[in-house]
């Protein structure tokens, strides 16, 4: 069996009908309570550099938000023959990715390898879908944790996949950037389903194509 790897540079999604942003009378609410919450905490938002910063704020948070107003699965559905029976590992390696620490509101970023073995004869995906439904899944409040084992069952509800995998290496500004300050500590986490799990061999094949940095 032979594993197809491919490097994706894959960005995420910036055309303005896949922001999936609220609407103007939600931002300009939340924009009205941000610009409270900076002056509670002694910040001033009436200078010509920062009289701006609560609106920025508020679209900039919209903008890491937007999976919550998307449905990343529909990247799934939009599925091709495939070229032989014998497909192999299929895998989008260190796939880059932001996503939102939903404990502080600070991001974590890093890169992924997302892979699954479809059954012989099963239809497929185009590579980039691997890329944007992890980025989707990852723009919305999350934990690392959590994220890994959306992407591996969107995987295997979608494709019926005989396996599935995340593997995830990133930097938590919770961690590097307040409070313990480990800076260049790193989050690894692995989620495999199906023969993944089960097959060492195939397990083995597929814990090699993980991340090893989180940056270019």
């Amino acid at each position: 069996m032979t594993i197809t790897s491919h490097p994706s540079t894959a960005e995420a999604e910036t055309d303005p009908a896949a922001i999936g942003a609220p609407g103007e009378p939600a931002l300009a609410q939340a924009t009205t309570h941000a610009r409270e919450m900076f002056s509670a905490l002694g910040i001033d938002c009436d200078t010509t550099s920062t009289e701006q910063t609560p609106h920025r704020f508020v679209t900039a948070l919209a903008e890491m938000t937007r999976g919550l107003r998307l449905d990343p699965d529909r990247h799934l559905r939009v599925q091709f023959p495939p070229e032989s029976t014998d497909q192999g590992v299929i895998a989008a390696v260190d796939v880059p990715f932001v996503a939102l620490c939903e404990h502080h509101v600070l991001p974590f970023v890093g890169r992924a390898t997302v892979a699954y073995l479809p059954r012989p004869d099963a239809h497929i995906v185009g590579l980039s879908k691997l890329a944007r439904l992890l980025q989707e899944y990852g723009a919305r409040p999350q934990v690392q944790e959590r994220l890994g084992g959306q992407v591996t069952d969107a995987l295997t509800r979608n494709l019926d996949s005989l396996g599935a995998a995340c593997l995830i290496r990133s930097e938590h500004a919770c961690m590097t950037q307040r409070g313990a300050q480990a800076h260049g500590a790193v989050m690894v986490t692995t989620h495999l389903t199906g023969r993944f799990s089960a097959d060492p061999g195939l397990r083995a094949q597929v814990l090699a194509l993980a991340p090893t940095r989180t940056g270019r």
